[in-house]
């Protein structure tokens, strides 16, 4: 029971979060919407009691284990991020910056759901029905147990869920859904966050899982309310280069599972393909060495890539040379050219430098720092790294090369695709071949470099 008390403060209130303030202002302090913050009545204090619960406690150990279980999407690559596939009853919210592929992606997942006689329903806010069909019958996607409806009003979602029965509902997406009887414009706090809570109580009452797309900020975060985030079981970040056919989903948070997953896709012409050995995409295939490459192994996740880093340096006619970065740290990497020429005795004034790496490959953790460096000293210097070989290795200030986590998992994947010789730091104990779990691969020629005039002496020897 709820009993109501008058004696309440009578405040404005912003229409687009719900924020309270004293007394008028243009601007709301919370969400920086113009023009939303209006008088509100007062707010009625309650006191609740307690009501008999929906269900008895029962001990841990007899709960049911089966409505946990999940089930496959049929797109491996995805599964690897969820963690095995959906749950049952599990809200996932995918965010991307428009155009990167998202409604593609859950395109064919709704298509492999409906040939695994799951029958989806797609929900488009967007877009109309009729260019969502152009777009499954460009990539393959037609089914006739995918259903398609374009809506954008709350109430009549749920009315397509009672008539359809579907066991996949997909949102494209929820900044686009409005909800009668709440304030605000479509993709507002306020409408969001009602949206949302309303498909998530659907979905946890029926067992359905309930995939939702959502925008992102300039920033690349997500677009709407932070108890967006905090409401679903999972939050997924797709992104990719818009010049590059490489396309990554990443885990922010997963209930159900790990989230240092990554899955690799392909959007192409014809739609978008998982890739379960992409490191192909991040190599230049040629004959033989050329000046200013060298070749690294980075870690995104659990799954290590191999990237090539590429630097060209030429003589400037500029008072100010030129350093440009693509694909890299452009702090680290000014910071890596610092210890060239302070502690390598390579010299970079009076040239521009350039760095970038292949495939449209973002690199960002320092254990690609010793492959930059060679990179540039050999552009510089005009030296060639031997061929089939690895660096790997953070760059300390002083010169000194670190260790870096999961070198046994890097260099088993180097061997894999044919490389035979590796720069690692002193500290690891992949020199110990006895067999151990540590030891490297075989066929791996491992050199130990314990400072940064250490590798440039073996690149010059």
């Amino acid at each position: 029971m709820v009993r109501s008390s008058a004696n309440a403060h009578v405040t404005h209130r912003c229409g687009d979060c719900g924020h309270e303030v004293t007394k008028w202002v243009g601007r709301c302090p919370e969400c920086n919407s113009w023009g939303s913050v209006a008088a509100a009545g007062p707010r009625p204090v309650t006191a609740l009691t307690a009501t008999a619960p929906s269900s008895p406690a029962r001990p841990i150990s007899q709960i049911d284990l089966h409505s946990a279980q999940a089930t496959a999407t049929g797109v491996s690559e995805l599964d690897r991020v969820l963690g095995g596939g959906l749950v049952p009853g599990a809200v996932v919210l995918l965010a991307g910056e428009p155009g990167v592929g998202k409604s593609t992606l859950l395109l064919e997942v709704a298509h492999r759901c409906a040939l695994a006689g799951r029958r989806p329903l797609y929900i488009t806010g967007e877009e109309s029905a009729g260019q969502v069909r152009l777009r499954a019958q460009r990539t393959g996607a037609l089914h006739d147990e995918l259903f398609l409806a374009a809506e954008s009003d709350l109430a009549a979602v749920l009315g397509h869920l009672d008539t359809v029965d579907p066991g996949l509902l997909i949102v494209d997406s929820v900044q686009t859904m409005s909800c009668a009887g709440v304030d605000g414009t479509p993709g507002g706090v306020s409408q969001v966050r009602a949206v949302a809570s309303a498909l998530i109580a659907t979905a946890k009452q029926r067992g359905l899982p309930v995939v939702l797309v959502g925008h992102v900020t300039k920033d690349g975060t997500v677009a709407g309310p932070r108890v967006l985030e905090h409401l679903v079981d999972v939050v997924l970040q797709f992104d990719g280069d818009r010049h590059s056919t490489l396309r990554m989903v990443r885990g922010i948070k997963n209930r159900f599972g790990a989230t240092d997953e990554v899955g690799c896709f392909e959007l192409t012409d014809d739609g978008i393909i998982g890739l379960p050995d992409p490191s192909g995409l991040f190599l230049s295939h040629r004959d033989g060495a050329v000046h200013g490459t060298a070749v690294t192994v980075v870690v995104e996740g659990k799954r290590p890539l191999l990237g090539e880093v590429q630097a060209l340096v030429a003589e400037s006619a500029l008072a100010n040379p030129r350093r440009a970065v693509s694909g890299l740290d452009s702090s680290r990497v000014a910071m890596i050219q610092a210890v060239l020429e302070r502690r390598g005795g390579v010299r970079l004034a009076g040239s521009d430098v350039y760095t970038a790496t292949v495939g449209g490959m973002r690199v960002v953790e320092p254990a690609a720092d010793l492959a930059v460096a060679l990179a540039v000293a050999s552009a510089a210097g005009n030296l060639l790294l031997p061929p089939h070989t690895v660096a790997i290795g953070e760059v300390g200030l002083a010169g000194e090369v670190r260790q870096v986590t999961g070198l046994r998992r890097r260099l088993a994947e180097a061997a894999r695709l044919g490389f035979r010789h590796a720069l690692v730091p002193p500290e690891s104990a992949l020199h110990n071949r006895g067999g151990s779990a540590s030891a490297p691969p075989p066929e791996m020629r491992v050199h130990l470099v314990a400072d940064l005039r250490s590798a440039l002496d073996w690149l010059r020897a």
